[in-house]
């Protein structure tokens, strides 16, 4: 097993007042998939810390994989699953926009790269 970990950061804008909607069905519907896929839910963040009823949030979680090996497995388990596709659609009327972007610790990188 790896001990080396990789980060994945989703980050939603969420439309006015669908904050807290958003995350509830996060939470809900998309976790419990990503989990079964490797992933650890490390946090769930929302900025500005207040559930607007007229303005966006930004709702950012960050997952923990292990290493390489646990992201080719999440990468690959994700894009032949058509439930994540269709949960990011079901969802499009919340969101105004979003990213999802991966990292790792600084010493970590050169031990990544040898896979």
């Amino acid at each position: 097993m790896d001990t080396t970990n990789v980060y994945v950061i989703d980050t939603v804008v969420t439309r006015p007042g669908r904050a807290k909607e958003f995350v509830d069905t996060y939470l809900s519907g998309y976790a419990p998939g990503a989990r079964a896929r490797g992933m650890t839910l490390e946090r769930l963040v929302v900025s500005p810390p207040v559930w607007f009823p007229d303005e966006s949030n930004t709702v950012t979680a960050t997952w923990v994989l292990d290493g390489a090996a646990g992201w080719w497995a999440m990468t690959w388990q994700g894009r032949l699953d058509e439930s994540v596709r269709r949960w990011w659609d079901d969802v499009d009327d919340l969101v105004l926009e979003r990213t999802r972007t991966t990292g790792a610790a600084p010493a970590d990188i050169e031990r990544l790269g040898n896979v």
